[in-house]
């Protein structure tokens, strides 16, 4: 699966039934060859878009539940996200 496909797809916590938003990055460990986390956009905040700069909300590999056709299942605990 590449970057584009998993751009298209709603990334949702079964936790909580939110809709995180889209992919809109990924972490990949060079050296292993591995995805380490999705990336899905965080917190608008107007600071941070005047200076240029993307907020996202990092989710590590492990909390991935499932990758369908339409949607990426996630499990989310709130103390979980971890802005970028």
């Amino acid at each position: 699966m590449s970057l584009s496909e998993l751009r298209t797809k709603d990334v949702v916590n079964t936790l909580d039934g939110k809709r995180l938003g889209k992919v809109m990055d990924i972490e990949f460990d060079a050296h292993m060859g591995q995805v380490e986390a999705l990336v899905v956009p965080g917190e608008f905040k107007v600071g941070s878009v005047l200076r240029g700069e993307r907020c996202g909300i990092v989710i590590p590999w492990q909390r991935i539940c499932k990758i369908g056709e339409n949607v990426i299942l996630v499990e989310l605990e709130p103390g979980d996200l971890e802005e970028d």
